[in-house]
């Protein structure tokens, strides 16, 4: 039986599945999907796919990449559908396959207790607080017992805890085969388990992070794939670029410092020359710090206040880098751990090096300043180039798909930020009847979105609605700074009203508890930034209005995203066109997806940013939203809520 019959069988109503998935019913597009996804395994080719909610991907990207066998790597951007594909969907498809195949999730170092790194903090004990002195001997009883050595098998510690860095090991501090601790090391362990596995799901960053760039330790693993999946792909282009550069922080030399001191609790080292050393370089830290101010900010280079005065403080940190360094040169026939740690200060002075003097306009040269660090970071202005050259250098199938990667039916955006010139593509529709079960809402008289009165009209114009929903509401700024006043202007109008809607907002709790709180409620309004336009599934009537404030167009401070303008007009193309809006539609279209989950959900979609109506690329944004009914009218939105139930 050929192979695309098997595929029809596999998915017919009387099928494999429909056996094992609760009221199964054949979804036309699905299969289609499965056989294009087939395609282009069976060629080796790329293909680049956008399934709509309800189309049902996930099942059918991984039939054919199981029917055809081999090696499959999926990679995701949350950690929802790394356990939904490890934990259901895989397993479901096994079974009905009745096939047997090995499935690891390999998450990043991060994740692992480092024996060696553990030990040392015990041997030296000196912590940040309290709290860390009592965890390390928790985390050691902990990993004495541990088969994984998974810390988040450890929920009585934060995940904010100082600890962390501690006790688990960086590409910068790891020893490899070095170590004392490698035999038993828990990250090789997961990586050997990852290498015999069939499947294995990673997630975007370890990909970039690991397979592409930095790990040789895993370089077995990626040419053995014959197939490469990447779901959530729209996030791609955004954590690519972050790779295909590089970057030092602060934070690297005060670990790497941290780290020096410890050796003092193990080997006979002239310490004070080291704490001399140390001091001046952490003295030179804090200098420079203190010019650019402890303040959260993303500066380009040539955007630097006083630049004199900036690279002469610089050159100071760099200077004291290469004299902390030839301290280490002393030692570094002591062992192992004084090789890395050269090794690491000499990483570290090669890359600030890089980055000062640097004046490729290739790439764009920028900070993220906080208020406890400085990150120097080096972007690829076009990664296109990069990734191709990597998926040339690979003989693997590459599906890329999302329930959002086209723009007004057009995958041009994306296949040009990811270099798939020859990606093959499909766009699937959401199969849900968005004309009869959904509004889209735009009120009237809304004022400009940067004028003062927005989100005070925003809540006025908001609150009608939200009442009628009772409750069941999600809203969706664009900012942090516009989520905090429009949940305080919220406050003060439900007090007014005597209204009791409870009211959630970001920054309160984990997302996952968050969610949960507003799903238990069954009344909530849930008020968040970017981080909540996507990755978040609530199904039923819990959620029957979602709100987004302002088209989500990309701040043009950003120093990368005023490059990528920069250039484009130089070349006589219109950015806003074809970066600044494309890529605004897609995450839009990402919060809109927040709202109808399944074929039963029905709801109202209110977005109170008139230029979706106004100007002339708004009929661009909303064709490239599913097939809403798009009202204006406030009454016939509110009576449409008040029937939902």
């Amino acid at each position: 039986m050929k192979q695309q019959n098997i595929i029809d069988v596999f998915f017919d109503q009387k099928g494999s599945l429909g056996q094992i998935v609760k009221d199964y019913h054949i979804r036309d597009d699905q299969v289609v999907m499965a056989k294009a996804v087939h395609d282009s395994i069976k060629n080796k080719e790329s293909l680049v796919i956008e399934a709509g909610t309800g189309v049902g991907k996930t099942f059918a990207y991984l039939i054919p990449a199981l029917l055809e066998g081999g090696k499959v790597i999926i990679s995701t951007a949350t950690k929802n559908l790394q356990d939904q594909l490890f934990f259901n969907d895989i397993p479901k498809i096994r079974d009905a396959l009745k096939i047997s195949v090995d499935i690891h999730i390999l998450k990043g170092r991060a994740n692992y207790i480092c024996q060696l790194r553990m030990e040392n903090a015990l041997v030296e004990g000196q912590f940040l607080n309290k709290e860390d002195a009592g965890y390390i001997h928790t985390i050691k009883r902990f990993s004495d017992h541990s088969g994984s050595g998974e810390i988040s098998e450890l929920n009585n510690i934060p995940d904010s805890s100082s600890i962390w860095p501690l006790v688990t090991s960086t590409k910068e501090n790891c020893l490899g085969k070095n170590c004392e601790f490698y035999k038993s090391c828990f990250l090789v362990k997961a990586r050997k388990e990852a290498l015999a596995s069939e499947i294995v799901i990673v997630n975007h960053h370890l990909f970039f992070a690991d397979f592409i760039l930095k790990d040789a330790e895993l370089s077995e693993i990626l040419p053995k794939a014959n197939t490469v999946i990447f779901d959530e792909a729209h996030q791609l282009p955004n954590i690519a670029s972050i790779f295909f550069g590089q970057s030092a922080s602060t934070n690297q030399l005060v670990y790497l410092i941290h780290d020096s001191h410890q050796m003092l609790s193990k080997f006979p080292l002239d310490a004070k020359a080291l704490l001399n050393s140390s001091k001046k370089l952490q003295g030179y830290i804090i200098d420079l710090m203190d010019l650019l101010g402890k303040k959260n900010e993303r500066l380009g280079k040539e955007k630097i206040n006083n630049f004199d005065l900036f690279k002469q403080k610089f050159d100071l940190l760099l200077k004291a880098i290469n004299a902390f360094s030839l301290y280490l040169t002393k030692y570094s026939d002591q062992g192992p751990e004084f090789e890395k740690l050269l090794e690491r200060a000499q990483e570290i002075y090669l890359k600030l090096e890089h980055w000062i003097k640097d004046t490729d306009i290739n790439y764009v040269h920028w900070m993220d300043i906080y208020s406890k660090s400085i990150h120097f970071n080096v972007t690829p202005i076009n990664i296109a180039n990069h990734f191709r050259k990597f998926q040339e250098e690979s003989d693997s199938a590459w599906i890329f798909t999302s329930a959002t990667l086209s723009v007004n039916g057009s995958f041009d955006h994306f296949k040009s930020l990811m270099g798939l010139d020859e990606a093959k593509t499909k766009l699937l529709l959401s199969p849900f009847d968005y004309p009869n079960n959904a509004y889209l809402y735009v009120p009237n008289h809304m004022p400009e979105a940067n004028n003062i009165l927005f989100n005070i009209t925003l809540v006025k114009k908001a609150l009608p609605l939200i009442m009628a929903a009772k409750g069941r509401t999600f809203i969706l700024s664009t900012s942090l700074k516009s989520m905090r006043e429009i949940k305080s202007l919220l406050v003060d109008e439900f007090e007014k009203k005597s209204v009791n809607y409870p009211i959630i907002s970001q920054g309160s709790g984990s997302k996952r508890k968050l969610l949960d709180q507003f799903k238990k409620h069954g009344n909530a309004v849930l008020i968040g930034s970017l981080s909540f336009w996507q990755g978040v599934d609530v199904r039923g009537s819990a959620l029957s209005l979602v709100i987004i404030d302002k088209l989500p167009f990309q701040s043009p401070g950003d120093p990368v995203f005023e490059s990528k303008i920069k250039i484009l007009s130089e070349q006589g193309i219109n950015a806003f066109m074809t970066m600044q809006l494309p890529q605004a539609i897609i995450i839009l279209k990402q919060g809109a997806g927040r709202l109808i989950r399944d074929e039963l959900d029905k709801g109202v979609l209110m977005i109170c940013d008139r230029r979706i109506v106004d100007k002339p690329y708004g009929k661009m944004i909303w064709k490239s939203l599913p097939a809403f009914k798009r009202s204006r009218d406030e009454n016939q939105v509110i009576d449409f809520l008040k029937n939902l139930d």
